[in-house]
Formats: structure tokens, sequence, C-alpha cells
């Protein structure tokens, strides 16, 4: 069955700029620049069937493009403990919009998101048990902007194990139009 989730792409230069955090921390998996996403809503194993289902609830979504700037550090779970570092997003608003007209469309259709509630984010790496702190790095970026684009589009990613970390490849690319 596929894994699945719905994304915002990130161009380049600032895949680049993010990862010029990356520094020796205890524990740490680090994303690679292929790995640098925003998820949207992760739908996680899906029968063949609801891929195509996921799809045409995508192509139905209406919402103007915007901007979004990545900037500053933050982590879930303690930073003296963290379980994922993260980049910021700004302004979250046309982002929250954008992701709440996807995922109702998703649940009215009977999907279940493995990620109820939503915290905009780009993940930087993930923390094995009794990682490093993280305290030092969020304070050091808490003020970096690594860069602004504009959103005209979000995609469907397919999710599959490699030797790396998960391989995320785009099915479906799915334009903003009003």
């Amino acid at each position: 069955m596929p894994r699945l989730f719905f994304g915002l792409e990130i161009p380049e230069s600032i895949k680049t700029s993010l990862l010029k955090v990356k520094t020796d921390i205890k524990g740490a998996r680090w994303q690679s620049k292929t790995q640098l996403h925003l998820t949207l809503a992760f739908l996680g194993e899906v029968e063949a069937e609801q891929v195509i289902q996921a799809r045409d609830n995508a192509r139905k979504v209406t919402h103007t493009p915007f901007k979004l700037e990545a900037a500053g550090l933050g982590c879930f779970g303690k930073e003296e403990s963290p379980k994922i570092l993260w980049a910021g997003v700004s302004p979250e608003a046309e982002l929250r919009g954008l992701q709440r007209t996807l995922a109702q469309r998703l649940i009215n259709d009977g999907f279940t998101l493995q990620n109820p509630s939503f915290k905009p984010h780009i993940t930087l790496s993930r923390f094995r048990a009794g990682a490093g702190s993280v305290a030092g790095l969020i304070e050091h970026y808490q003020r970096t902007r690594f860069g602004s684009w504009p959103v005209q589009g979000f995609a469907l990613f397919e999710s599959s194990p490699g030797q790396s970390g998960s391989v995320y490849t785009v099915l479906e690319r799915y334009p903003l139009t009003t």
C-alpha cells in the first residue's frame, strides 16, 4: 500500500539555506535536501483506490496563491531532549486556510488524517532517544530568515523507505487558482 501525504515543495535556494543549520548533535538524523518539504495533510498508508480519491479531492481545491517565508527554528519536545527540529514559516493565515480546505475535503470523503492538529513547519532533523540539546541552535537562529517564496501550488507525495531515510516522490502537482 502506498504511503501518501500532501505538501508544499520548497525552492532549492531555501533548502540550501536551511541545510546550513546542520551541525553535530548527538542523536540527530538530519533531513537531506530531497527530503525537505512542508506537510499539509498526512494520509499514511492507503488502498490503491484511495489514491484516485485523494487526487480527485485535491484537484477540486481552490485557493489563491500566496507568499511564505521560512524563518527561525523551533522543536517538538523539550529543547534539552528534542524529537524534531524544525524551521518555522510565516505568515500562517493563508497556509492554514489552504490546509483547512484540503483537509476538510479529504475528511468529508472518508479519509482519516494522521496529523489532525496542523503546526506549519519544515522538519530539519529527527532525534533518537537521549539526543543532545538544540537550545543553543534555536537561540542562534531565532531571527534568521532562510528565504521566501511564492506558493503557487501543492503536491501529492509518496513516501517510500530508503537507505538514508524516506524517499519522497511527487505523484501529482495541483496549481492554486481562485
